[in-house]
């Protein structure tokens, strides 16, 4: 039986290696800046207070992925989201063709955002983004399929040819 060499990296170096996906996973999941913030903090902030060993780096970054999809989960689904008014995201894009794009994905469920996030910009396989949420594969296969269809329809209704 071999051993297993567990990794130790400092919290500090985790968050570097880790911080941008974990924010547009939580941006894709909230649709808004301000709670993707809120659920970057907690997800680090759960990092750190349980000091999880793992073996492997894709264990440690589907650890991530896990808390970042059930931290957004619990943010959207507390009392206070459900009762109060969003503002206004100013964000930045290089091009026109990003504020556009960014503005279709914003428009789907978060359930499918986030297969789209992970699938398109953390290049995860369906097997490995199913492992993460928790799902099937096959729920991710159609998912990714719904969200490209409904992706295809709005821009062709707003002529992006």
């Amino acid at each position: 039986m071999g051993t297993i060499t567990y990794l130790t990296d400092s919290p500090e170096a985790v968050v570097r290696r880790y911080a941008d996906m974990v924010y547009k996973l939580a941006y894709a999941r909230t649709g808004s800046r301000a709670d993707a913030d809120d659920v970057f903090q907690e997800v680090f902030l759960r990092y750190m207070e349980k000091a999880p060993s793992f073996s492997s780096e894709e264990h440690r970054k589907s650890w991530l992925i896990r808390v970042t999809v059930n931290c957004a989960k619990t943010l959207k689904a507390s009392y206070w989201n459900r009762n109060t008014e969003g503002l206004s995201e100013n964000i930045v894009f290089d091009s026109p063709e990003q504020y556009d794009l960014q503005r279709e994905l914003m428009r789907l469920e978060p359930k499918y955002r986030e297969v789209v996030h992970l699938f398109y910009y953390e290049d995860m396989s369906c097997e490995q983004i199913a492992s993460v949420l928790g799902i099937s594969g096959a729920a991710v296969r159609t998912r990714l399929s719904r969200a490209r269809s409904a992706l295809k329809k709005w821009m062709k209704e707003e002529d992006y040819a």
